[in-house]
């Protein structure tokens, strides 16, 4: 079997995608933007439409199924952006290969699934990487660096607003959508990278209250939800999350409460640092407003940054900042969240192994 874990110094970082649909061209424009250090040597997906469109705007060698990919295949890591309920097996596929995974969000639907990803990379030796774009963004950037440099000492009161659209015709555009099996909800699919900044910028969670609701869409999953948390180190928050706002986008924000600051990152993609006040300012807060940045996409600018690690680990130059564990956390808040919209209680963290 080949092995692909060696650091790669000599010669461009070999990437192959599997899944050209929606997301895909953030993923082409990523390693055309590192082309002196990676390059895309296969395209693959079983729509034959994408396929072609794919091939076609990246010259890169196409695929209709991956066991054919990881057959023929020159790729050090292939990179899923599949529906999510694919990732699994996929993932165990490919690490199997003896190639590194990279993966969309969330990871999978499911938490033993979730699990079961991250051991099949163990034993084959590989990398797992958990796509987190939006941690890269320069706003979520300077907020992270003021609460890892104490500045709002104890926190307070978290509240994150996912205030989208997803019209009717989005979800009816693919059988997968809105499936429970293959996509998840709101919490889930729309506002994983939200979920994600509960743990990651605030901490170990204790427990989680949700509800969720059906309220208009024709889909199995939800298309609106709220969350109460709590964290360990006894502050207090909320997530807002909804697919139903008249006519278009509206909001991602954050707000942070504490002893000595307030913040508020806003804009339709936490791309604007609408409040930012701390007991003592420092340097760094003249980089708000070049900091913020006018966004037509709900996705942001984190790809090819997140790229960059992905690359710089691969050469032996670095550590994942996104592995399959990061990965495992903001999957075992939004299981958490549906465990307690199910059943109609408070579900405590972590969940049993």
């Amino acid at each position: 079997m080949r092995r692909f874990t060696d650091p790669i110094t000599n010669r461009k970082i070999r990437f192959a995608l599997v899944g050209c649909g929606r997301i895909a061209a953030n993923h082409f424009n990523s390693i055309k933007q590192h082309a002196e250090r990676a390059e895309l040597v296969g395209v693959c997906d079983v729509d034959p439409k994408a396929l072609t469109a794919a091939a076609s705007m990246t010259q890169a060698k196409p695929y209709d199924n991956l066991t054919e990919l990881l057959q023929e295949t020159t790729a050090d890591i292939v990179v899923l952006t599949t529906p999510t309920g694919l990732h699994p097996d996929q993932t165990v596929e490919i690490a199997v290969s003896g190639r590194h995974v990279m993966t969309e969000k969330p990871m999978a639907t499911r938490w033993h699934d979730g699990l079961r990803m991250v051991k099949a990379c163990d034993d084959a030796k590989v990398r797992l990487f958990v796509i987190k774009q939006n941690r890269r963004n320069a706003t979520l950037q300077l907020l992270k660096q003021a609460i890892e440099q104490g500045r709002f000492g104890r926190i307070y009161m978290v509240n994150i607003n996912v205030f989208w659209t997803r019209p009717q015709d989005y979800y009816d555009s693919a059988a997968w959508r809105g499936t429970w099996e293959f996509d998840g909800g709101a919490f889930m699919n729309q506002a994983s990278h939200y979920v994600d900044l509960l743990d990651w910028l605030i901490g170990p969670i204790e427990s989680i209250q949700a509800y969720t609701g059906t309220l208009a869409r024709n889909i199995e999953v939800e298309d609106s939800g709220v969350m109460s948390v709590k964290w360990r180190s006894g502050a207090l928050g909320s997530m807002n999350v909804t697919m139903l706002t008249y006519p278009k986008n509206l909001e991602g924000s954050i707000t942070i409460l504490g002893e000595k600051g307030s913040v508020r990152v806003g804009g339709v993609a936490v791309n604007e640092i609408q409040h930012w006040e701390f007991d003592e300012s420092r340097p760094e807060d003249e980089q708000i407003q070049q900091a913020n940045y006018a966004t037509t996409s709900v996705y942001g600018f984190g790809h090819p940054l997140y790229y960059d690690n992905v690359i710089n680990v691969l050469r032996g130059e670095a550590e994942p900042e996104t592995d399959g564990r990061e990965g495992l956390k903001s999957l075992e808040v939004l299981i958490a969240a549906y465990l307690s919209a199910r059943d109609g209680k408070r579900v405590a963290l972590p969940l049993d192994y």
